[in-house]
C-alpha cells in the first residue's frame, strides 16, 4: 500500500472543516457539563450535602463520563475499523446531542428527589460513551486524507475543536450569567446552553454526512478482502500487536489530561469558593484563554512538523509540571489580569502537547487498527488523568487548606509524561500505509513501511 493519497487541497479543508465542526459541537456538549458542574449541579441535584460535598458530587457524576469514554473508545473503535471511520462520526455526534439536550430537560432534585441525580448520571455516561468515539475518528479522518509532510499542522485543527467547545460553552454561559440575576440562572438559565446544542447537531450532521473515506483506509479494507481475511477484534489486535504503543500514548496522554481540567474546570470552583471571586470573573479568565488556546494549537501542530513530535511535547509537560507552581498563586491575587494569565499560560503551554498529539498517536498504530488504537491510548488514560483531577484537586484543597499539594499533583502528573516519551519514538515523517496486523496474518513480515 501506498501512502499517497490523491486529495485535492479543497478535499483537505472539507475534511478539516467538518472535523473541526463536528468536534467543536461534541466538546461544546461535553465541557457544558463541567461548567455547570462547577457552577449549579451541586445545588440543583445534590442540594442536601453542605456545599463542598455537593461540588465533589456534582464533580464525580462529571468524572463518571470519563468511565464511559474508553467504551466508546473501544466500540466505535472496533466498528470504525471495520466499516469506517465516518459512520461511526455521524452515530457520535447524534448521541452526544440527545444526551445533551436531555439534561436541559432534566427536573431536578426539588422535582423528583434521588432520580434527578440518577438521570443526570445516565446522560453523562452516554456522553462519554459518544466523546469517547469521537476524538478517534475526527483526527483519523483529517491524518488519513492529508499529506506526510503537514500531517501535524491538519490534525490539530480537530484538536483545536477542544478549545472551541470550550469557549463556545463558556461564552454561552457568559452571556447568560450577564443577563439573568443568580435566581434566574439557577432556575431556568442554565437549561439554555444544553437546549441549544440541538440546533449546533443538525448543523454538525450536514457538514459530515458530505465526508468520504480516505484511501488509505479503503486500501486496507481492499486488502483484507483481496486475502480474504476474516477481521479479528481490533481491539484485541491493538493489545497483542501494538501494546508499547498504547501505554505509550497513555502515558503521553497523562499530564495533558489532567493540566487541562484543572486550568479549565477545578479553576472555576476555585475562583468563586476558594478565593470568594464572584464566577463571572472565572468565566472571564477561561474564556479569553480558551481563544488564545484555540489559535496556538495549530501553530504547535505546524511546528511538529519541522522539529517534531516529541520535543514539543516534552517542552509541553515540563512545562506545565512547573507552573503549576505560579498559577495558584496568580489566582490568590484575586487580579483579573493575573488570574487570566494564569490560565492562558497554562493552556498555551498544553498545546504544546495537544498540538501534534493527533499526528503523533496516528503514526503509532497500523490502518487496520488505528481507530481502536488511538482511542483506547487516548480515552482510558483519560479515565486515570483529567476524570480524576477535580476531585483530587479538590480533596486536596480540603485536606491540606492550599493549593501547594494541587501543584505538586500536577508535576507528578507531569514525570509520568515525560518517562513515557522517553521510551517512545519520534514519528513525525512516518507514513500511514503499515500495519502489523496484515503482516501477520498474511504469514510474512509485519508490513510497516515507515
Amino acid at each position: 500500500m501506498s501512502d499517497a493519497v490523491s486529495t485535492s487541497r479543497t478535499s483537505i479543508t472539507k475534511v478539516v472543516s467538518a472535523s473541526l465542526v463536528g468536534t467543536t459541537i461534541e466538546w461544546y456538549d461535553f465541557f457544558l457539563y463541567g461548567s455547570a458542574a462547577a457552577l449549579v449541579f451541586n445545588k440543583l441535584f445534590f442540594p442536601d450535602h453542605d456545599p463542598a460535598v455537593g461540588t465533589m458530587l456534582a464533580f464525580a457524576t462529571y468524572a463518571l463520563g470519563f468511565v464511559a469514554r474508553p467504551i466508546g473508545g473501544i466500540v466505535f473503535g472496533h466498528f470504525g475499523d471495520k466499516v469506517g471511520r465516518k459512520r461511526m462520526l455521524v452515530v457520535s455526534l447524534v448521541l452526544m446531542g440527545v444526551a445533551t439536550f436531555a439534561i436541559g430537560l432534566l427536573p431536578t432534585y426539588a422535582t423528583i428527589g434521588i432520580l434527578a441525580p440518577v438521570l443526570l448520571l445516565l446522560c453523562r455516561l452516554v456522553q462519554g460513551f459518544a466523546v469517547g468515539g469521537e476524538w478517534g475518528g475526527a483526527v483519523l479522518m483529517v491524518a488519513e486524507h492529508g499529506s506526510q509532510e503537514r500531517r501535524g499542522f491538519w490534525t490539530s485543527w480537530p484538536q483545536a475543536g477542544v478549545p472551541a467547545g470550550n469557549l463556545l460553552s463558556v461564552l454561552v454561559l457568559f452571556i447568560l450569567a450577564s443577563t439573568t440575576s443568580d435566581a434566574a440562572f439557577t432556575s431556568w438559565g442554565w437549561r439554555v446552553p444544553f437546549l441549544l446544542s440541538a440546533v449546533l447537531v443538525v448543523i454538525g450532521l450536514w457538514i459530515r454526512l458530505s465526508l468520504t473515506e480516505s484511501a488509505v483506509f479503503q486500501e486496507a479494507q481492499a486488502e483484507f478482502e483481496r486475502r480474504r481475511i476474516q477481521r479479528r477484534l481490533p481491539a484485541v489486535d491493538v493489545v497483542r500487536k501494538y501494546p508499547r504503543e498504547v501505554l505509550s500514548a497513555m502515558g503521553a496522554r497523562f499530564v495533558e489530561n489532567v493540566c487541562y481540567y484543572i486550568f479549565t474546570a477545578f479553576v472555576l470552583t476555585y475562583v468563586t469558593d476558594t478565593v470568594g471571586l464572584d464566577r463571572q470573573v472565572a468565566l472571564n479568565a477561561v474564556l479569553v484563554a480558551s481563544a488564545v488556546h484555540f489559535v496556538v494549537i495549530p501553530l504547535y501542530g505546524a511546528l511538529s512538523d519541522r522539529v517534531g513530535r516529541r520535543p514539543l511535547y516534552l517542552i509541553g509537560a515540563v512545562g506545565v509540571g512547573l507552573w503549576g507552581f505560579a498559577f495558584f498563586p496568580l489566582i490568590d491575587t484575586k487580579s483579573q489580569a493575573l488570574i487570566t494569565v494564569a490560565i492562558t499560560v497554562g493552556l498555551v503551554l498544553h498545546a504544546a502537547m495537544y498540538g501534534p498529539q493527533a499526528a503523533f498517536f496516528s503514526e503509532l498504530f497500523g490502518t487496520s487498527v488505528r481507530y481502536s488504537g488511538a482511542s483506547i491510548g487516548y480515552q482510558l488514560a483519560s479515565v486515570f488523568a483529567g476524570s480524576l483531577a477535580p476531585i483530587i484537586a479538590l480533596a486536596l484543597l480540603a485536606e491540606f487548606g492550599s493549593s501547594v499539594p494541587v501543584s505538586v499533583y500536577l508535576l507528578g502528573s507531569a514525570a509520568v509524561t515525560v518517562i513515557a516519551l522517553v521510551f517512545t519514538r519520534e514519528t513525525r515523517g512516518s507514513g500511514l500505509a503499515h500495519d502489523r496486523v496484515l503482516g501477520e496474518v498474511a504469514g510474512s513480515a509485519p508490513v510497516d513501511h515507515r
